[in-house]
């Protein structure tokens, strides 16, 4: 079978590039071993995060740098096996986490995050899923004053920077937006531009079926028999597919192919858990809600109330280790009445992550034709649509919509020299 385009990848990241190709004329086959949405796109917290124009840095201040060397953080768990091998990366995201190095990282991030919440509503309304996004934004609430006037000034920067919207919540007001949250909070941020999704699945599903509607085809297949380049052959269930160009937008597994072909690009992954509960009857959350002291997200969704956590460094196949769930799951019972666990057994995912922060967005040094969406991290769903877009113009010809360069591949080779 023929194509114009493979897309190996079929999260939120895959899902777009191969809407955006369809859109342009191409066709487009998107490859997966499951179905569209079912890997990390599936467990998040359901933010679009337009007010994210800093990505998450790793922290510099001595007393957390020792919580987190205790290895008793809420928000932060590492396999202590796994460290031999991550301490590289660890080393690389820390120097890039000092706050000259994560302002010019900021400089090149900021333009994709503009572009988050218009690019998903665009493929929404396409795709007949608009009421799957909430235009309300998300808040971020407190329990300790240093922590709240400390984020105050870091949100104001940002608007000062960036043109960040956002709204301070006194506890009376939080109370009015949030009746049912712990009444002795001493207020929030509401991030207000930013949307959130109700059921993060069912949107990539439904920007899967609308890539069907145009044209695209969807096929089971693994991207491990990936061989040669002119054209790109990939195995599925239905058969053989062919075509001149080929995609890599598999998320925490895109070196498997990647490092077969001989790039050695510095990924790592954090891994993280969430569990769904019923509310108590007569209580209601209207937006996710970060507990800035707990470490972990309340996120309403369609299957009920989600908490997800913090970060895990492990190896991405390492069995679970949930620890950072049962941790904060009695302190998020104080924030907000949970009732029964809806899931037999926690969800665990992985995100894929660069020690710049910064997505892999382009086309791939030494193979014509093949070209890298991965690398996310914390903002997969955030900026899936726009990556989908910057990929579909680059490989027509178009003039991107973004500044690309930040995002090649070859900035870790000019970085080394």
């Amino acid at each position: 079978m023929r194509f114009d385009t493979i897309v190996l990848g079929a999260g939120i990241v895959g899902v777009s590039v191969a809407v955006h190709l369809q859109q342009r004329g191409r066709a487009v086959a998107l490859v997966d071993r499951r179905a569209p949405g079912f890997e990390t796109s599936f467990g998040n917290a359901g933010l679009i995060q337009r007010e994210g124009v800093y990505p998450y840095a790793f922290p510099r201040d001595l007393p957390t740098l020792l919580r987190y060397a205790s290895n008793t953080s809420a928000d932060v768990h590492y396999h202590l096996g796994d460290l031999p091998r991550l301490l590289p990366f660890l080393w690389r995201y820390w120097r890039n986490s000092h706050p000259s190095r994560h302002a010019a990282i900021a400089r090149a991030y900021a333009p994709l995050i503009a572009h988050s919440v218009t690019e998903h509503r665009m493929l929404a309304e396409a795709a007949g899923a608009m009421n799957l996004i909430r235009p309300s934004g998300w808040i971020k609430v407190f329990r300790n004053a240093a922590t709240q006037d400390e984020e105050t000034r870091t949100v104001e920067r940002w608007q000062r920077e960036y043109g960040v919207a956002f709204e301070t919540l006194d506890p009376a007001r939080l109370r009015t937006v949030e009746p049912h949250l712990d009444p002795s909070l001493l207020g929030g941020l509401r991030y207000t531009e930013a949307d959130s999704v109700s059921d993060p699945n069912a949107l990539v599903t439904a920007y899967a079926n609308y890539f069907e509607q145009i044209g695209g085809q969807l096929f089971e297949g693994d991207a491990n028999s990936l061989t040669s380049n002119a054209p790109w052959l990939v195995r599925s269930k239905e058969g053989e597919l062919r075509a001149d160009n080929v995609v890599i937008a598999m998320g925490p597994w895109a070196d498997v192919v990647t490092s077969r072909l001989g790039y050695s690009l510095p990924l790592a992954v954090k891994r993280g858990y969430h569990m769904h509960y019923t509310p108590i009857p007569g209580t209601q959350l209207n937006h996710p809600v970060l507990d800035a002291d707990g470490g972990y997200v309340l996120a309403p969704m369609a299957r009920g109330i989600r908490l997800t956590t913090g970060a895990e460094l492990a190896h991405r196949d390492a069995p679970k280790t949930p620890v950072q769930l049962e941790a904060v799951e009695p302190v998020a019972r104080k924030l907000f009445p949970l009732a029964e666990r809806v899931d037999a057994q926690p969800w665990m995912g992985a995100r894929p992550c660069t020690p710049d922060m910064l997505p892999i967005i382009g086309q791939a040094p030494h193979h014509p034709g093949m070209w890298f969406a991965f690398g996310h991290a914390h903002h997969g769903l955030t900026l899936g649509p726009i990556t989908g877009r910057l990929i579909a113009e680059m490989m027509t010809g178009e003039t991107p919509t973004v500044d690309v360069r930040p995002f090649r591949a070859q900035r870790f080779w000019e970085a080394a020299h």
